[in-house]
């Protein structure tokens, strides 16, 4: 059972979401928070498995919250997943530095949403195409500095971890990246799994921020490789890519 807190200042729209989910059989609603602050709050009460965050709320934002929320050593298997109106590269950018696992429109529709929350739930990362696009041009156009710490670790990353990590910053599933790089499904996420341990990153949303931030991914990666050349072609990674 998959344990949701909804956060929006709408009492409409948390009363939609709560019909939604209560009306799944694998989900359920834990509380309701009208404002960020009380969306804190509550995380730290209910411990859900996944909060449902809106982006504009008085008293505290949903991108405030969500940092507090991911940065608490006692919510480490919190996931947030924002649900906003607002997919321009500015929030997609903020929500995702804040430790958002997922970014989605408020248009989608509701089985779009229900499988959202369980791919947030299961570790994945979920970004709306509006929201991807935001993300990657904004990263590319002005990537922001990567810390020293981070570009450490990322020399103890293997030339595979390397593969795959870029891989996942151009939004390629473990079944893509395992077809793209001749390795099984699982071995593929053991290799995902390694990096973002080695880099410190909560999921794999954070694994593309900091692809993107520290260089890993080069503004070459907007262009496909081919199947036959490997990835080593487009995605503008450093260091040369293997099978």
């Amino acid at each position: 059972m998959i344990r949701v807190l909804l956060a929006d200042d709408q009492a409409l729209l948390r009363g939609t979401f709560r019909m939604l989910f209560d009306a799944t059989d694998d989900m359920e609603t834990v509380g309701e928070a009208s404002d960020g602050r009380e969306a804190v709050e509550l995380a730290g009460a209910r411990h859900p498995d996944v909060v449902l965050m809106d982006i504009r709320m008085p008293e505290m934002d949903g991108i405030e919250a969500t940092r507090r929320i991911t940065a608490s050593e006692d919510l480490t298997g919190v996931k947030v997943l924002v649900l906003t109106t607002f997919e321009d590269d500015e929030h997609v950018a903020e929500a995702l530095r804040g430790g958002a696992s997922g970014f989605l429109g408020k248009g989608a529709r509701p089985e779009e949403l229900l499988d959202a929350v369980r791919t947030v739930a299961g570790g994945e990362a979920l970004l709306s195409p509006t929201a991807t696009r935001a993300l990657i041009t904004r990263f590319l156009a002005q990537p922001d500095p990567c810390p020293g710490s981070v570009h450490e670790r990322l020399e103890c990353l293997t030339p595979r971890e390397r593969d795959v990590t870029g891989l996942v910053a151009l939004g390629l599933s473990n079944d893509e990246i395992a077809e793209r790089l001749f390795v099984s499904p699982l071995t593929a996420k053991t290799h995902v799994n390694r990096a973002m341990t080695k880099l410190a990153a909560r999921d794999r949303a954070q694994l593309v921020v900091i692809a993107y931030q520290c260089g890993l991914v080069s503004p070459a990666s907007r262009e496909e490789p081919s199947r036959d050349a490997g990835v080593s072609a487009g995605t503008g990674c450093r260091g040369p890519f293997r099978r």
